[in-house]
């Protein structure tokens, strides 16, 4: 493998989708709420790109590290695993990532704010600051908070609440309450994508130690989780949609059930590598599911 295939297999452009739907769903709520800053919206997926890459590399810094990335393991070889990059290579691309991430998240906060010293640009570092040390820390170092089935509440945090909310706030400036809606369904699904990742990997994790909701639930039980944060984010949708109506085309999203039905019975029936497809297809969904609705809120303007 060469070195630059072997970056590009650990920067794992899939999961881009997933972390992309909470900035697209919040900018395209902002724009059919009459707020939209071009440029404020590009450096935002800039930055959540940067992240998420920077999320990647260390998780497999971290994976590694603990000796979870393993033959065992279900899921797909990562490079460092394999010995296609050293781990020093692995950590100054975390770097670079980071300091990415910096500059980006920099300016997209002047552009929307054109002050880095007022509250609203100190909320916006404050929530960039904690997102980036919430990517490392997820597998990194001894109080890395997804070997303590923590993994799930950071994301639905981070990819649903702080990205729906945070891209909205910085189009607008202003973050009116039932925004929480969208985005608590954005990170529940996002936390569905992870407890499937989870439940896949739940034999390797439990030998090497990692606690995640699978391990500490069992199969059933995970399982039983999966269908409840599925169910809290189509409520979380409806509510939505009901509560800032935009007439039918508020409730495209509902084109998507299908979809999730098809998804919760093979999460039902399958087990083990059989479950590996559904992290993206569930990843597709989400992102789906934010397009229709951002989307059917802006049509209605």
């Amino acid at each position: 493998m060469s070195k630059v295939r072997a970056y590009i297999t650990s920067f794992r452009l899939r999961t881009l989708p997933l972390s992309l739907s909470g900035v697209l769903l919040g900018s395209l709520l902002a724009a059919s709420d009459g707020y939209f800053k071009t440029t404020t919206f590009v450096w935002a997926m800039l930055t959540t790109v940067a992240l998420q890459i920077l999320s990647n590399l260390a998780n497999e810094v971290g994976d590694l590290t603990k000796g979870t990335d393993n033959e065992h393991r279900l899921g797909p070889i990562r490079s460092a695993q394999s010995g296609a990059l050293s781990m020093r290579e692995m950590v100054q691309a975390m770097i670079v990532f980071g300091v990415i991430a910096i500059i980006t998240g920099s300016l997209l906060i002047y552009e929307a704010f054109r002050d880095l010293l007022n509250w609203k640009s100190i909320s916006l570092f404050i929530a960039g600051g904690a997102s980036i040390v919430a990517a490392v820390k997820y597998t990194v170092g001894k109080s890395a908070y997804g070997y303590r089935g923590l993994g799930d509440l950071f994301v639905f945090i981070f990819f649903g609440l702080v990205s729906v909310m945070g891209s909205y706030f910085a189009m607008s400036g202003v973050l009116p309450w039932i925004c929480v809606l969208p985005a608590a369904a954005i990170g529940f699904l996002s936390s569905g994508v992870l407890n499937m990742n989870n439940i896949r990997d739940i034999e390797n994790d439990s030998v090497c130690g990692k606690r995640t909701i699978p391990v500490i639930l069992g199969i059933r039980g995970a399982k039983i989780y999966h269908f409840v944060i599925t169910l809290l984010a189509v409520i979380c949708l409806v509510l939505y949609s009901v509560l800032h109506p935009a007439g039918w085309t508020g409730y495209l999203f509902l084109l998507t059930l299908p979809l999730l039905a098809m998804h919760l019975k093979s999460v039902y029936w399958g087990e083990g590598r059989a479950l590996d497809s559904q992290l993206k297809f569930l990843s597709i969904t989400t992102l789906l599911i934010a397009l229709l609705l951002g989307f059917g809120q802006l049509l209605s303007c």
